[in-house]
């Protein structure tokens, strides 16, 4: 069964001119989950010489939401990825658009994954060769943008540990401080109101509490 969605582009597919750029976006956005490099490059062509004015719509969103079918978050996702591949992978993108190339759809990276890649390439701490390991996730190994986004982060996390270990020690000690507080708080006040320990303990749980309570006011002391 069809979604409404899909009947709607067909239909409007159907009023249209076979061939002419109107209907080409409808067809690549019918067959986006096959190839959203095709819809990519249809609609940046769209949005560059701003055709959705000649269509009647005021606006690049409107034009997406109302006759493509995308949400403006796609539709901005859309044309970034593609436009990334354009200036930062052409010659994958020939390879893509040569039927003798024949790259199958397989082959091709989700749209996700190369905004992931997209985003790690501008960002500054990260060196062109942390940018070739992310590349390779992406088109060689085919991983999927979660998988890429966590290989980034881990990336991102090594590196400021290199820049200054002292400075995420305090991190991590203050954070672990504050976790270790809050549970030793909350077990102690189920303990001791529902008369579960002694009062021995419960006197030493309290001095443990004010005892933490001081180590992390010293760690929060130190960033100043």
């Amino acid at each position: 069964m069809k979604s409404k969605s899909l009947e709607k582009i067909e239909r409007r597919m159907a009023q249209l001119e076979p061939g002419s750029l109107r209907y080409q976006a409808l067809s690549s956005a019918r067959d986006f989950k096959a190839s959203w490099i095709g819809l990519g490059q249809i609609l940046y062509t769209v949005y560059k010489d701003k055709f959705y004015k000649e269509w009647g719509y005021v606006t690049f969103e409107a034009y997406c939401k109302a006759e493509v079918g995308i949400r403006q978050q796609t539709a901005s996702k859309l044309l970034h990825s593609y436009y990334f591949l354009e200036r930062n992978e052409p010659e994958f993108l020939r390879a893509v658009h040569d039927e003798k190339a024949g790259v199958e759809p397989r082959g091709i990276p989700g749209m996700e994954a190369v905004n992931v890649l997209r985003l790690a390439a501008k960002n500054k701490e990260l060196t062109q060769d942390d940018y070739r390991a992310f590349k390779k996730s992406v088109f060689e190994e085919g991983k999927e943008a979660g998988d890429v986004k966590k290989q980034v982060g881990l990336r991102l996390r090594s590196l400021r540990e290199e820049g200054d270990p002292e400075k995420v020690r305090a991190q991590r000690r203050q954070q672990t401080l504050r976790r270790l507080l809050g549970t030793l708080k909350s077990l102690q006040k189920e303990a001791v109101h529902g008369h579960l320990v002694s009062e021995r303990t419960a006197k030493e749980l309290e001095k443990l509490c004010s005892s933490l309570d001081r180590e992390l006011a010293e760690a929060l002391d130190t960033r100043h």
